[in-house]
């Protein structure tokens, strides 16, 4: 997701103003919710997921969260909530929770703009690659823990796993 164009001039734009013009420009689904939220539909290769980013002035911050469905039995829940213990040990930035009211998954990270600093559009459309990108990686793991009876260990090895060429 490399950003060519747009080019934002003003240090004064509002960062949810910032993702609705990334939306606009990757072709994204997007619902602005507000003055300090918008909801996003971002197309990956596992699934769609759901992102919602949000705007707290007080806080300083750009919250993102991205959200895919998960029903895992309940048996295997305490292999999933390890499975994500491990998997939150070797992320460097936001984190992953099961929301099982929900039945969702959830990929956290928060940009912290303290001191009245702008967030780049280069920023935020990396924050945004990256959240799809983590889910992208850690999906099928969390499909094998849930349903094919794997650890834990097992399970996240496919996500280690780099893989090389073209299918």
């Amino acid at each position: 997701m490399s950003l060519s164009e747009p080019t934002f001039h003003s240090e004064d734009i509002h960062p949810i103003d910032i993702v609705e013009t990334l939306a606009e420009h990757h072709d994204w689904e997007f619902d602005r919710l507000g003055d300090d939220q918008i909801a996003m539909a971002v197309e990956g290769q596992w699934r769609t997921y759901s992102l919602t980013l949000a705007w707290s002035a007080g806080d300083e911050m750009l919250r993102l969260i991205a959200t895919f469905e998960l029903e895992p039995p309940a048996e295997r829940l305490p292999a999933l909530y390890e499975t994500l213990n491990r998997t939150n040990d070797r992320v460097w930035a936001g984190g992953f929770t099961y929301w099982a009211e929900q039945r969702l998954m959830v990929w956290r990270h928060g940009l912290l703009l303290s001191g009245g600093q702008v967030a780049a559009p280069e920023q935020i459309d990396r924050m945004v690659s990256a959240a799809v990108d983590t889910a992208e990686r850690y999906y099928p793991a969390f499909q094998l823990v849930c349903w094919s009876d794997r650890s834990p260990e097992e399970a996240l090895r496919v996500a280690i796993a780099e893989a090389y060429g073209r299918a």
